[in-house]
């Protein structure tokens, strides 16, 4: 057999959705795109969403609505995509990168904690695998640590402490303490790549919780503004009769959200409950596979979290680098495609260059040596799970 990573799942629903989009005249930002971020809200239980055309994008503009920038810092993962700290660079603020909790895959709140300073505008936690971090920690750091904080716009002073910006890339359709992912954080920022367990092909979005210091539709508006070059009325608002007229208020950016990519999403959201059981099923029959095995197995759904089931990650216990590596080799032959989460950042070129290094990540390098991530998707069938299952437990008897 041929196993794929993560292809997307896509039925007749998601091509029946697209053709309409199509023959309706409207492809980019328009109907399918608003309905789409209404959907995203009342799933998440937030005021608003914003959709966008990534979850870099996503990241990059909350930062840019909070106003930091130069001299800034903004605490994140070492244990992560470039993504959550490439965006934190493109602000012109510092990345400051924290190490994971020992044999966590997320940040150590006590490294967070200690890693604070004056200069601290936000906190950039990773969920990882469809699990999300422990958010109300993080807000506790920073409402501990407040008297650091120097607000230096509108939304920071009305915040009054560092933000917790949720790179929930990983997390869409997950659960903490009942709570859904979107409304763990201050900001939390998607991602609906072709990758991940609910897809538009590219594309992303932004959700915040309701603070009553905070106006949600001017929010909304600045995200508008922000993706849309600055413009004061978008594409589908200039379509009504006469409403050509239009005002740039700011030199804004160009990454909003088609209805082409939210008509995918919205089919996907109308499958997505089966999909979620699918990729539980799935978790759960590789669980009970590997129990015996000489491995380390993430929980992704525990009286704390329910996970979404995006990737599935194993430790293979006392192993090293280069034994990890013949393992995804012996399953390459076999053609069952793994891969790795995550090379931490500092040992990237982009950010060894920046001063990084990664002895100063024990963990995050601990985690790294010995992890492979298996293939994981909602259309997987029991025979190719089962192929993927033989091939692996003959790859670990070397």
């Amino acid at each position: 057999m041929n196993i794929p990573f993560s292809p997307p799942d896509i039925t007749q629903l998601e091509i029946d959705a697209v053709s309409d989009t199509l023959r309706s005249g409207w492809i980019t930002t328009g109907p399918k795109t608003k309905r789409f971020e209404q959907e995203i809200s009342a799933r998440c239980g937030t005021p608003r969403s914003v959709c966008l055309s990534s979850a870099t994008a996503a990241m990059e503009l909350t930062l840019r609505l909070l106003e930091i920038g130069p001299g800034d810092e903004v605490i994140t993962s070492a244990y992560t995509y470039t993504a959550s700290a490439s965006v934190i660079c493109h602000v012109g603020a510092r990345p400051v990168l924290v190490d994971t909790a020992p044999g966590s895959y997320h940040l150590d709140p006590d490294a967070v904690s200690r890693a604070v300073t004056s200069r601290t505008k936000a906190i950039l936690p990773v969920d990882i695998a469809g699990i999300p971090c422990d958010y109300e920690q993080f807000i506790g750091i920073a409402q501990r640590r407040k008297g650091l904080f120097k607000a230096a716009s509108p939304q920071q002073k009305a915040l009054g402490r560092a933000a917790v910006i949720a790179d929930a890339a990983h997390s869409f359709g997950s659960l903490r303490g009942g709570v859904p992912s979107g409304a763990l954080a201050d900001f939390s920022c998607f991602s609906f790549h072709a990758v991940k367990n609910l897809t538009t092909g590219e594309g992303g979005a932004v959700t915040w919780r309701a603070r009553e210091e905070w106006d949600d539709a001017e929010l909304y508006r600045q995200f508008q503004l922000l993706s849309l070059h600055g413009q004061s009325r978008d594409a589908l608002a200039k379509n009504a009769p006469g409403a050509w007229e239009y005002d740039i208020l700011l030199p804004g950016y160009k990454c909003n959200m088609t209805d082409v990519a939210a008509s995918i999403g919205l089919a996907q959201l109308e499958r997505y409950p089966s999909i979620l059981a699918r990729r539980r099923q799935l978790i759960e029959r590789y669980d009970r596979a590997f129990a015996n095995l000489d491995v380390e197995l993430l929980p992704h759904f525990t009286d704390a979290y329910t996970s979404n089931g995006h990737l599935y990650p194993v430790r293979l216990t006392g192993r090293d680098e280069a034994a990890r590596n013949r393992v995804i080799e012996s399953l390459a032959r076999d053609g069952v495609a793994a891969n790795v989460h995550y090379k931490p950042l500092p040992l990237l070129t982009a950010y060894r260059k920046l001063g990084y290094d990664a002895a100063s990540f024990p963990n995050a390098l601990a985690l790294y040596k010995n992890e492979v991530t298996l293939p994981l998707f909602s259309a997987m069938t029991d025979d190719q799970q089962d192929y993927v299952i033989d091939r692996f437990c003959i790859a670990l008897r070397g």
